[in-house]
């Protein structure tokens, strides 16, 4: 997967400890669907396949934000319910471990269902 440019300097935008986070999300995300291309939208680092948003992700002040459409979250809702949530929506305190496994699990089930729908 080539590495958007433009998400590099998204990333390089914030402290150390920030950016650490954010690349670990990134390459978590490139790792589980290495086809998928990589750009920004909304503003914030965006992931499709086949033309079709995967996911999203963003750093604010006190967490990262993760957006994995509606059906993303509603697939993992028990799992998410400790975490302040909106409409297709997460936030991941920056106070507390990233849930990485978690993220990447989200990730494989929304590469599946963009694949189903192609």
């Amino acid at each position: 997967m080539k590495q958007s440019i433009e998400v590099d300097q998204y990333i390089s935008g914030f402290s150390d400890e920030v950016s650490s986070v954010l690349s670990k999300i990134r390459t978590l995300i490139q790792q589980a669907v290495p086809n998928a291309e990589e750009c920004i939208s909304y503003g914030i680092p965006t992931f499709k396949l086949n033309g079709k948003s995967l996911v999203h992700f963003a750093a604010y002040k006190k967490h990262i934000g993760f957006y994995a459409t509606l059906t993303g979250h509603t697939e993992f809702a028990k799992e998410l319910s400790q975490y302040k949530q909106g409409k297709g929506s997460v936030q991941f305190p920056l106070s507390q471990p990233m849930p990485l496994n978690l993220i990447k699990r989200i990730v494989e089930f929304r590469m599946k269902e963009v694949l189903k729908t192609n």
